[in-house]
């Protein structure tokens, strides 16, 4: 069963390999807090913070985004999240607005396999 649930996760940009690594095996645990991801408010913050041209805000965000989605590894969702704070932290506006679309896309389809998980229809 885990086996087919690491591979359906995996295509939703979530290494549930690396979650087990991470949370010492524990499935239980790991669902409970990856399917909490789903009410997770930083990514909606963030892109209010980026249209109101509140950088030092953004920057917060995305940096929170970046460890909330490695914790819970996330893959995708991690690397985009860590182009966007670390282009914010540099000053580095028009960069971090370029990976906005991705990390729009990234943060998308973890949500569309956490909520396929919260609902079974994964294994």
């Amino acid at each position: 069963m885990a086996e087919s649930l690491t591979d359906e996760l995996a295509a939703y940009g979530i290494d549930y390999v690396d979650a087990m690594d991470r949370f010492g095996d524990n499935a239980d645990l790991y669902e409970r807090l990856a399917l909490k991801y789903l009410d997770d408010s930083h990514y909606v913050a963030l892109v209010a913070a980026m249209e109101a041209k509140d950088y030092e805000e953004g920057y917060s965000q995305a940096h929170s985004l970046k460890g909330v989605s490695g914790n819970l590894s996330f893959r995708d969702l991690f690397q985009v999240a860590t182009y966007v704070s670390d282009a914010l932290f540099a000053g580095e506006i028009d960069a971090a607005q370029k990976h906005m679309p991705a990390l729009g896309d990234a943060h998308k389809k973890v949500l569309e396999g956490l909520t396929a998980w919260k609902d079974g229809q994964l294994a």
